[in-house]
């Protein structure tokens, strides 16, 4: 496919004018300016694949006047890719946007197959390249070696000499160290992690946020508001936290601020679906300031920080001492994924935890565990994690989960 010479005619301080409101943006690794807004297109408005299409090209219309200049979808979101296209031809402003795309590495045999999914991508998308690509869900360095076993790096670099994908990343849910070791396996153009002031310390965390960014490496977070449940589902002590304070700002802005304030952080993504939710987070985005936090408003989020916890099922920070399990127990993502059951997420966590721990070769769920007790020995929180662990199994493994995951198991070794 011929790869059309294109400008992109994004210029922030004036483009991005709408009703007064000023994007800012932060640059990528080769000096591409990406809103610090980023429109998530996994939460479009219809039922299924149909997408209501009047209505999502209002909310992207209005976010691209205001200076939104990073769409991202993925192959898997049913509708998504051909709701985005459609709009972006029909409006003829695809040169105004970067389209960030995914590769479902999970349904690949061999490079052959990569490239056509890719130009299925470029199809529904109405365009000849792709801004901003990933590997999907990249959760274990393992993965990834077999991916360049197929020949995955010579197919990147061929559609990179082409000009049909301009900057390769991946995106990311797992432990820190795992972050860390993906971070240095591959020359990476930038990458997208989950990343919220719960978060700070799970996941890639701060931590990887850092290591990246050292590394030179631009970070484009996702779920800054754990899928609206630092909106809809804080508790009565987080919500009077929030009113009480002097300076007055919703949940979701303040769960935008405290990224935004951090330099490391890139582009903040937002499923957005109405276009008031547009316009506030524009609004949010334009007050946006690195280093703008005081002790304060860093206090308002531990106290908030705080006070979710106290719902949480079992008292993990996260930190790591418990490991490594001689058996190779993923113990913090067990609690992690354990403790996102309390918060109204039962299906996304018992999938979150399946993802991470189970869709390899070397599983490290807690199936594993043989109750040792080691890791007690090593727990600052003094968690009875033996006993944790069987609740938290009881939580993410109900019966129709651990027959599913035994065929799964049994697909991934072959």
């Amino acid at each position: 496919m011929a790869v059309k010479t294109r400008i992109h005619l994004v210029v922030p301080a004036a483009q991005a004018l709408w009703n007064g409101e000023i994007m800012q943006y932060r640059k990528m690794k080769n000096g591409t300016e990406v809103s610090i807004l980023g429109y998530g297109c996994m939460r479009f408005t219809g039922a299924g694949t149909r997408i209501n299409l009047e209505k999502t090209e209002k909310e992207i219309m209005r976010a691209i006047q205001s200076g939104v200049n990073y769409f991202d979808t993925a192959y898997i979101y049913p509708g998504s890719e051909e709701a985005l296209g459609t709009i972006l031809e029909r409006r003829h402003c695809r040169d105004q946007i970067y389209i960030a795309d995914k590769l479902p590495y999970y349904l690949l045999k061999n490079t052959a197959a990569a490239e056509k999914l890719f130009q299925e991508q470029l199809r529904r998308l109405r365009t000849d390249h792709i801004d901003f690509y990933l590997m999907h869900m990249l959760f274990d360095t393992e993965v990834w070696a077999r991916l360049q076993s197929i020949g995955i790096e010579d197919w990147i670099a061929e559609k990179k000499k082409t000009g049909a994908i301009r900057n390769i990343g991946f995106s990311f849910h797992g432990d820190t160290n795992t972050f860390k070791a993906l971070i240095d396996a591959y020359d990476w153009d930038f990458c997208q992690i989950q990343y919220n002031y719960l978060d700070e310390h799970t996941q890639a965390g701060r931590e990887g946020l850092h290591y990246a960014a050292g590394k030179g490496i631009p970070v484009v977070i996702m779920e800054p508001l754990r899928g609206g449940k630092l909106v809809n589902a804080l508790p009565d002590g987080a919500k009077k936290a929030f009113a009480e304070y002097p300076k007055k700002r919703t949940p979701a802005q303040w769960a935008f601020q405290w990224l935004w304030d951090q330099p490391e952080v890139t582009c903040v993504l937002s499923g957005m679906n109405s276009e008031e939710m547009v316009q506030e987070n524009v609004n949010t985005a334009k007050e946006a300031g690195i280093g703008s936090f005081t002790a304060a408003d860093h206090g308002l989020i531990d106290t908030v920080r705080t006070e979710i916890n106290r719902n949480l099922k079992v008292g993990c920070t996260g930190c790591g001492y418990c490991m490594p399990c001689p058996h190779g127990v993923d113990i913090p993502t067990a609690f992690r994924c354990y403790n996102q059951t309390a918060m109204h997420k039962k299906f996304s966590a018992m999938l979150e935890y399946i993802q991470i721990t189970s869709l390899k070769k070397n599983a490290s769920s807690m199936n594993n565990c043989t109750k040792c007790g080691a890791c007690e020995k090593h727990c600052p929180q003094h968690i009875a994690i033996r006993k944790e662990l069987q609740n938290a199994k009881k939580a993410l493994q109900p019966f129709y989960i651990r027959a599913a995951l035994k065929l799964v198991n049994k697909l991934v070794k072959r």
